[in-house]
């Protein structure tokens, strides 16, 4: 099968070169950035190239079964680029699609479309309500892949709750940075909440299993995320076990930190995002119950699974990775600015 990833580059197209290569497909990959090649399987092709371009995309998506549109513009980026990309960049891939006679594409969303919202679990026909602009993005992305369902393309839209694994940095380089040193935790609230997470090789496996199908139950809008997890003070506390670095959890009260992580965020101080912060004491987990019963699928890792998988890896390659430079994509570190202060009385 010939399938194209788009957002190549990043930590889930990595993932996604590793998984779809050993079964044997033909990949391109594109991408806005330059690909470290030494990471990805010597046959595939990996072409640099910006998803707003429609006539340099058109080029490589031609000839193609799938495409997996994974690129974005992610929330540490200006409103103008997390825009284009993801709205204008998602109606290329859809229009180019349509005209190449794509079998079927395969839209990777956000559960940060649902907002922060009261009921739970989430499920695909709750309402969306977008926080900042990603959120907002993603919505009117996902609109324009039903349009094209409804046109009579095979798209399916894929929500993910976060994901973690091997090679994920961002946000995680600082929890893992913070645990290495045996820091406390901060956590918003006191940690009894529920919060899913995702590991990434399950979100890969599943995404698979869709690129093998080519019927309208198949389209539309699917949750994913962790079977197995629990409150987000247990979680921790499982990977702060493996790490016995002597991390603990330290509860904050989750009003005054909300009002305080949002000035540090409007003044450039913090890397954490209101979507983030907003959602970090309360429960957040989505149903899985549809893409279960319509692949006949189950995710193999649970939360705690998954964040000592990362953890592994992050002390496996802990020396290399203090080399890198920080940047706002998931395979870097995030500058830590004001929780970097923090740290220090921790």
């Amino acid at each position: 099968m010939k399938i194209l990833i788009t957002g190549g580059g990043g930590f889930l197209g990595l993932h996604f070169a590793s998984y779809l290569n050993k079964k044997g497909n033909k990949l391109t990959l594109v991408d806005i950035q330059k690909f470290d090649n030494a990471e990805y399987p010597p046959n595939a092709n990996l072409v640099v190239c910006d998803i707003r371009n429609d006539r340099e995309l058109k080029k490589h998506i031609k000839g193609q079964d799938v495409i997996i549109h994974a690129a974005a513009a992610l929330p540490l980026w200006k409103k103008e680029d997390i825009y284009s990309t993801n709205i204008n960049g998602t109606r290329n891939v859809l229009d180019i699609s349509k005209i190449c006679n794509i079998k079927r594409v395969i839209f990777i969303s956000s559960t940060a479309v649902y907002g922060v919202p009261e009921k739970h679990p989430i499920e695909e026909q709750d309402p969306r309500v977008g926080v900042g602009a990603y959120g907002e993005s993603k919505i009117i992305a996902e609109d324009l892949c039903f349009k094209a369902i409804e046109k009579g393309q095979h798209v399916t839209i894929i929500r993910p709750k976060t994901f973690v694994g091997t090679g994920r940095l961002g946000v995680f380089e600082i929890l893992f940075d913070w645990i290495h040193d045996g820091k406390r935790i901060p956590i918003i609230g006191k940690g009894d909440n529920r919060y899913q997470l995702l590991d990434v090789d399950d979100l890969v496996d599943a995404c698979y299993l869709f690129c093998l199908k080519n019927k309208k139950e198949y389209d539309g809008a699917f949750n994913i995320g962790a079977e197995e997890f629990k409150t987000v003070k247990e979680d921790l506390e499982k990977l702060f076990r493996f790490a016995k670095s002597g991390s603990k959890v330290f509860p904050t009260p989750a009003f005054i930190v909300k009002k305080a992580l949002f000035i540090f965020e409007k003044l450039g101080l913090s890397p954490l995002y209101q979507w983030v912060y907003d959602t970090a004491d309360k429960d957040s987990f989505v149903s899985i119950e549809k893409i279960k019963k319509t692949l006949n699928w189950k995710p193999k890792y649970s939360n705690a699974e998954a964040l000592i998988k990362s953890y592994r890896w992050y002390l496996e390659n802990y020396n290399e990775i203090k080399l890198r430079t920080s940047g706002v994509t998931h395979t870097v570190g995030w500058k830590q600015g004001v929780l970097g202060l923090f740290k220090r009385f921790a």
